[in-house]
């Protein structure tokens, strides 16, 4: 079992940052691809950004440039950076980990962010 806590969204100005964190119970990242997603109202959730096990990253192409997704191996954390924030940008994020070997999903329980002036 794995459990995932998300931390970090909340209201912010078109154009400010967040910072979104994912702590995982236990250290999963070499056997675990770890992925933001996010759904807003209406929408089917869709991938944010991921990185692999051996740390190679993928983004969408709405969030190219704006977001950056990292991890911290010692704090068994992964971070979502959203600078440059959009109204489209307002969705529930959640974390996933997916295991690289059984390909099953983790997922936590998600955080609002809300891009609103």
């Amino acid at each position: 079992q794995v459990q995932l806590v998300e931390s970090g969204g909340g209201l912010v100005q078109p154009g400010g940052s967040l910072r979104l964190s994912c702590a995982a119970s236990r250290s999963i990242f070499s056997l675990y691809a770890m992925g933001w997603y996010r759904q807003a109202p209406g929408k089917q959730r869709e991938l944010v950004a991921s990185i692999s096990s051996r740390a190679s990253t993928n983004y969408a192409d709405s969030v190219k440039g704006r977001f950056t997704i990292s991890r911290d191996n010692a704090k068994n954390t992964v971070y979502l950076q959203m600078n440059s924030l959009k109204p489209g940008d307002t969705a529930v994020y959640y974390c996933n980990a997916n295991n690289i070997l059984t390909k099953y999903d983790y997922w936590g329980q998600g955080t609002q962010v809300t891009v609103s002036s």
